[in-house]
């Protein structure tokens, strides 16, 4: 089973639009954040689904509006969140995170064709949801005074999609399974730092995304070990494999391993997890208290 993609060539004939992938594909190219998301939600989750269709993507992707401006990590200073300016940081970073997300989900479900039709459909509710959950936030920064483009961004988990481009196992493993899952861990801290400041609307947001996050790594695991399943691998020992050959980050403690479970790790997996982190072993985080992140 081959999932190699080619090198990105301009196509030369429009696509058609009503097929999952290719609408899929139009709407990563999009620029305009409010148009990326309208398209997003328009695609029927019992839409048409070529599995095979090998697709050429124009280049640029994905399509970002101008702001924000994308800087280094080490560029961007924490703020305190007992000031306003300090949460609308804060809700814009996860307003950012939150639309790579969605250029996530649209990026695998157009980029690798011969999966079964459910993963297409399941790639589809991600991006919905990730949709919702930016929309949620965004809503939330107008509360503030701020907009989604008013403070500077990174672009980390964007890189680890251009990483996997051409491996569907390593983006099934090091983006739902390593970068998104790493959200499982931070949303309950962030949401209690939201309602330490009296910011309940906030808190209320961070449990929704908890939530369907949770589900979001779930389609992460399922898709992963369908393909470990086809491909005669072991899942921790492949999934090192590949965390090595493609450089992720290592993962630091501590877990929030009832989300965590709830996602579809099995005991084998977070074993490996902790056994990973090496002397800064932490205690696992319950779902109802802060991380250390």
């Amino acid at each position: 089973m081959s999932h190699a993609v080619p090198d990105d060539p301009v196509p030369s004939i429009p696509l058609p639009a009503g097929e999952l992938r290719r609408d899929a594909l139009r709407a990563l190219a999009l620029a305009d954040w409010p148009a990326k998301l309208r398209a997003v939600d328009a695609m029927p989750l019992d839409g048409q689904v070529d599995t095979l269709a090998t697709l050429t993507a124009p280049p640029g992707l994905p399509g970002r509006p101008a702001r924000p401006e994308l800087v280094a990590p080490a560029q961007l200073k924490p703020r305190p969140v007992g000031t306003t300016a300090g949460r609308a940081a804060l809700i814009h970073a996860l307003a950012h995170i939150e639309f790579n997300a969605v250029n996530l989900a649209l990026d695998i479900l157009w980029r690798f064709a011969g999966m079964p039709a459910g993963f297409y459909r399941d790639w589809l509710r991600v991006a919905r949801e990730e949709s919702s959950h930016f929309q949620l936030l965004n809503a939330h920064l107008g509360t503030l005074g701020y907009a989604y483009g008013d403070f500077p961004a990174h672009n980390g988990l964007w890189e680890m999609a251009e990483k996997t481009r051409a491996d569907l196992a390593a983006r099934l493993t090091l983006v739902p399974r390593i970068l998104e899952a790493r959200g499982l861990d931070a949303s309950p801290q962030i949401r209690d730092k939201l309602r330490a400041v009296g910011d309940e609307a906030g808190a209320a947001i961070l449990e929704i995304i908890l939530r369907d996050e949770i589900g979001h790594v779930a389609v992460g695991n399922r898709w992963w070990r369908y393909l470990c399943t086809a491909h005669g691998k072991d899942s921790v020992a492949w999934h090192a494999e590949l965390a090595a050959r493609y450089a992720a980050p290592r993962q630091r403690g501590p877990f929030n391993l009832e989300a965590r479970r709830a996602a579809g790790f099995d005991e084998a997996e977070l074993a490996a997890l902790d056994a990973a982190r090496g002397p800064e072993r932490l205690s696992a985080v319950p779902a109802d208290r802060p991380d250390s992140r």
